[in-house]
């Protein structure tokens, strides 16, 4: 990363909570795209991990998506029915365009999702804010959306929709630190991982050692779209697009999503994470 790449900076009450790397500089295999690492609580601790060894895809906090019409905007393997992960040439890579907004409360700014081969499928607009949500805890809006310029449908696909139960991962992922023996889970839905994985809720709260994450559904839209948790072997969490069946995207057409993150410092009970979820969707 060049000098004049150097991360954009997030802050709320005088105090870094973020850093965007909007131009990182990465190998193709882990399918390069702009992330946020570290998030940090208003006390200072790290919410994120970036590019952790078993998992060198992951990003601290991105747009992920495991098949564009054949193109691999996850990183690493890619899921083959009757075969499972293999070594593909398909990475894609989410390229910065311009900034339309840089601030250190507000980031905007265009991205193209480029194939392997430099072929243009999707253009980008993304906004990303920062502000207080109490005395210890912040709110991270994060918005995208993604317009077909590719001339064809566009199918978005999971390994799920490959036959892979229960991996409807791909959209908006949020890697957080692998405490899984000390993780709490809570949703609408229940307590617990299996009330939360595959499951729609306008909220869910992840609790680790000082510090919970709670994530809303913004919009109507994000809210339809299924939770997809993994406790197993790494701590992630992320707002699927697409679960058993492919969600197409035809020519020139648009999908939105907008998931606001509040990170918190200690243990926020489910009473007070339904109520952030009430205070911070539209």
């Amino acid at each position: 990363m060049t000098t004049g790449d150097a991360p954009a900076v997030l802050r709320v009450a005088g105090r870094t909570v973020a850093e965007y790397a909007w131009r990182p500089d990465l190998p193709v295999g882990l399918a390069p795209r702009p992330y946020l690492h570290p998030v940090r609580t208003m006390a200072g601790t790290t919410v994120t991990e970036l590019m952790p060894a078993s998992h060198r895809h992951h990003l601290g906090v991105s747009v992920a998506v495991a098949e564009v019409d054949g193109g691999n905007f996850w990183g690493g393997r890619t899921f083959l029915p009757g075969h499972g992960p293999a070594w593909l040439d398909n990475q894609g890579s989410q390229e910065h365009v311009r900034w339309l907004r840089r601030t250190e409360t507000r980031l905007g700014h265009t991205l193209r999702w480029l194939t392997i081969d430099g072929e243009a499928l999707l253009t980008e607009k993304r906004e990303l804010s920062a502000r207080p949500a109490g005395d210890d805890a912040w709110a991270l809006e994060f918005g995208f959306e993604l317009t077909n310029v590719s001339g064809r449908d566009l199918p978005i696909r999971s390994p799920a929709a490959h036959g892979r139960t229960g991996a409807g991962y791909g959209g908006f992922f949020w890697r957080a630190p692998s405490e899984m023996s000390a993780c709490k889970i809570a949703a609408a839905t229940g307590i617990g991982s299996a009330a939360v994985h595959g499951e729609r809720s306008p909220w869910l709260s992840v609790t680790g050692i000082g510090w919970t994450l709670v994530f809303i559904g913004a919009t109507p839209a994000t809210r339809d779209d299924r939770w997809f948790l993994r406790t197993r072997d790494y701590l992630g969490i992320g707002s699927a697009l697409a679960w058993e069946a492919p969600l197409v995207l035809p020519p020139g057409d648009k999908l939105a999503r907008r998931v606001v993150t509040v990170v918190a410092d200690g243990d926020v009970p489910p009473e007070r994470a339904a109520a952030y979820a009430a205070e911070w969707a539209s």
